[in-house]
């Protein structure tokens, strides 16, 4: 079972060994939406479905949503219903990747740990490491041909909302990193949202500094040295992740995961639902 990361020759033997699989590409554009999908039309693994970010991970119906912001997280007894119409089962190894950064795919990944799922893993580099691996690709539509029998589980993830993060900021029991780019953190530029700044206290690690220089997850010990440097003091376990909309901030989720730092907590409507809430204090530095 695969959980964290895997690499483009073991999807491959996966693909051979008879084990129920099911990949997912997460292709996604957050200025052009439609963009994804066209994407993956163009090109994809083959045996690949789609999974939007607007369509299937996230919902903007007030009465079928988890949290706010810009990529709202529908209900779990939702979403269990799109992963049994796209043939994911209990037994499933789900495989989840994109082509830009393992960004938007990391959406997925947790999705699914919060509705109890844990064999679920993200491609390491993405559709290009798959390309000049010579994996086989396609072109098209892929459906299943049956549904799956999903059921929803205990959450394996820790998900919290504003009112939390907002009670603990003075009380030392959490430390909130920020996945954006660091203008945005300081404050310098906001493209996206009507405020611009951080949560006070935040930390700074933008998503793609996980990755090395060949678009690859950077190895175990290294990341465990980068976290070890931006908390200094401050324990893992409380740690909790943001983003611009509870999307960027996963990959930073996985890392400290494969940097042996254990599973921390995900702010999913982050900094596009704390800065449009009345009365919460912003930061520019």
């Amino acid at each position: 079972m695969y959980t964290t990361l895997i690499s483009g020759a073991q999807l491959q033997d996966l693909q051979h060994s008879g084990q129920p699989l099911a990949v997912f590409d997460c292709s996604f554009d957050l200025m052009q939406p439609t963009q994804g999908h066209a994407q993956y039309v163009a090109q994809h693994i083959a045996g690949a479905q789609h999974a939007d970010l607007d369509e299937h991970l996230a919902t903007h119906d007030p009465a079928l949503r988890v949290n706010g912001g810009r990529h709202p997280l529908p209900q779990r007894e939702v979403f269990a219903a799109w992963l049994q119409s796209v043939g994911v089962n209990h037994n499933t190894q789900v495989v989840v990747y994109d082509r830009h950064g393992m960004n938007y795919c990391g959406r997925l990944w947790w999705m699914l740990k919060w509705c109890g799922h844990d064999a679920v893993a993200v491609l390491d580099g993405g559709l290009q490491a798959w390309v000049a691996a010579g994996g086989a690709v396609a072109s098209g539509e892929h459906t299943t041909a049956a549904d799956g029998n999903f059921t929803l589980r205990e959450p394996l993830v820790q998900l919290v909302d504003t009112a939390t993060v907002s009670a603990r900021l003075s009380t030392g029991t959490q430390t909130i990193v920020d996945a954006r780019g660091a203008p945005r953190y300081r404050g310098e530029v906001e493209p996206i949202d009507p405020v611009a700044g951080h949560i006070p206290g935040a930390l700074n690690r933008p998503f793609n500094t996980n990755l090395n220089a060949d678009g690859f997850f950077k190895i175990s010990a290294e990341l465990r040295a980068e976290f070890a440097a931006l908390l200094g003091d401050a324990k893992p376990e409380n740690v909790v992740h943001h983003c611009g909309s509870g999307v960027s901030a996963v990959p930073n989720v996985l890392a400290m995961e494969v940097a042996g730092l254990g599973r921390t907590a995900l702010y999913a409507g982050s900094w596009s639902e704390w800065c449009n809430t009345p009365g919460l204090p912003c930061e520019k530095s």
